[in-house]
């Protein structure tokens, strides 16, 4: 239904866009009269306008140019409109933050007017001249609603639970919209995690991924079959297609070839879920990291016996299986002034801080030092054999020591060499941080890390590739750096320092890394 309201949307955006042809005529002359490009106005920004002509959708700066016909703008002081359109949580307490922090930042007074249908609209007024600036328009919908909008021509921003769909990319594409997976149009806006949660008095801590799949699948009923007392098992969960339900699904449930069973009760909200877990001693639900209520955290495992507990350094590494970045998603066309401002306001410290504020996990890089990762060498211990030596881990030890790990990593998709969204994100982070030179007279060390399927030597070459990847990619994003002043290297050791068990597509994803170390 979603899919059909953005098509019919971007449909009348076109027809009407010929209806109001004959209005919104305009003719843009040059200063010296040699050139005039005519057509439809599509939008004014206070500086440049976007004009569709024959030659398809134009942006023209306004300073080179006088404008002639119905359609011009009146060009008395401009206001910019901005909407931000999708994902219910990330609407209604992310975003209010962000343009809160934003306007106490840039020194804006401003008002909040609560709108219908869960939406709320800020006006920004210069604070000297008390002259209207901008109008942010915030519509806490779904991750759905939030493409539909911008497929519609009804959002400049989407806020977004989960990757776009090829679906949504191609019809973005074709609505003029450009490429929603490039660089400059998909960024990770903040982070979280979704985490099984148990009421205190249950005595079951700790789950394999198998076996919360099973639950949620009906194959497993009892807590007994999970070490648990002899009751019966009363899986929680949003409604279908709400929240994380979606993403959950497909990581937890469709990654272990199964499908969600009729017996799990759908409830209308997340409140609605902690607390029917809270209630309930032999309930299971499934929460945010940053809300889990007063239930407790189940930690996550797989067979061979790795744990991994939900933390802010987990999600941030991405090293915690079940981490959801929170996406914005935007058009290619370029925003007012006020807009390009607030996206440089987001991945500032300012920013960051009003994420961890809000009570999200923020993407500030964190170093965490050699004293804290003695599960990680443990498990690289366990592992040791005819594949990782000896000689290998005494390798690994002399590489670490006096070195400490950012919580920055690199992932793959499906065990390509192609980094994942959140990784993409990190190669901008670590490249502003370069050129700020947040790192200067440091060396940073891409190394590499692979999971344990095939031949020990194949692997070890193939992380090595990896991390020189990374590097070239951040380096290439780093345009104003200058390499003198940091050094850089490549490392690799292959499958010596496992994350989590290699019988699962997830423990393999979380093994396939690049990591970032610091001296």
């Amino acid at each position: 239904m979603t899919y059909l309201r953005a098509a019919i949307g971007a449909a009348l955006f076109l027809a009407m866009q010929a209806g109001q042809a004959g209005a919104n005529d305009i003719s843009l002359i040059a200063r010296d009269g040699a050139m005039t490009l005519s057509g439809n106005l599509v939008g004014y920004d206070g500086a440049f306008y976007r004009i569709e002509t024959e030659y398809g959708i134009l942006t023209v700066d306004g300073s080179g140019v006088r404008c002639e016909g119905p359609g011009c703008p009146n060009l008395g002081p401009y206001v910019a409109d901005l909407v931000i359109s999708g994902a219910h949580e990330m609407a209604s307490v992310l975003s209010p933050a962000l343009v809160e922090g934003f306007a106490l930042r840039q020194g804006y007074a401003l008002t909040r007017e609560e709108l219908p249908e869960t939406a709320l609209r800020y006006t920004l007024y210069e604070g000297d001249t008390n002259q209207e600036a901008a109008r942010i328009a915030i519509r806490a919908t779904s991750s759905d609603e939030g493409f539909a909008d911008l497929l519609g021509h009804e959002a400049d921003m989407v806020l977004s639970q989960r990757e776009v769909t090829s679906r949504e990319r191609v019809m973005a594409y074709e609505a003029g919209l450009g490429d929603l997976t490039s660089r400059r149009q998909e960024r990770v806006l903040a982070l979280n995690a979704l985490v099984p949660i148990v009421s205190p008095g249950n005595p079951v801590r700790r789950l394999s991924m198998a076996q919360l799949a099973a639950i949620y699948a009906g194959k497993i009923n009892n807590w007994k079959e999970v070490g648990g007392e002899d009751a019966p098992i009363t899986p929680y969960l949003r409604a279908r297609g709400a929240g994380f339900t979606p993403v959950f699904a497909r990581k937890v449930i469709s990654a272990q070839g199964s499908q969600m069973s009729e017996r799990v009760v759908s409830l209308g909200s997340d409140r609605a879920v902690l607390d029917a877990v809270a209630r309930d001693p032999f309930g299971i639900g499934i929460a945010a990291f940053t809300n889990p209520g007063s239930n407790e955290i189940v930690q996550l495992s797989g067979r061979c016996g790795f744990g991994v507990d939900a933390s802010e350094l987990a999600i941030k590494a991405e090293d915690y299986p079940l981490t959801t970045p929170m996406y914005l998603y935007l058009p290619e066309r370029r925003l007012p002034q006020v807009g390009r401002e607030f996206l440089s306001y987001l991945r500032s410290d300012a920013g960051q801080l009003v994420i961890r504020r809000a009570g999200f996990v923020d993407q500030a890089m964190s170093v965490v030092p050699l004293s804290h990762q003695g599960d990680r060498l443990a498990n690289a211990i366990a592992m040791a054999g005819e594949e990782v030596t000896l000689e290998e881990l005494q390798r690994l030890s002399g590489f670490v020591t006096r070195q400490s790990r950012l919580s920055l990593t690199f992932r793959f998709e499906g065990g390509s060499t192609l980094l994942d969204a959140p990784s993409r994100s990190n190669v901008q982070l670590l490249a502003r941080s370069l050129e700020a030179g947040r790192f200067d007279g440091r060396r940073l060390s891409f190394v590499g890390f692979s999971d344990g399927q095939g031949a020990a030597a194949q692997n070890l070459s193939l992380a090595r590739k990896r991390a020189e990847a990374v590097r070239q990619a951040v380096l290439a994003e780093a345009e104003t750096l200058d390499p003198t002043r940091v050094e850089t290297l490549v490392e690799a050791f292959g499958e010596a320092l496992p994350m989590a068990c290699d019988e699962t597509a997830w423990g393999r994803g979380v093994n396939r890394r690049v990591e970032i170390w610091v001296k």
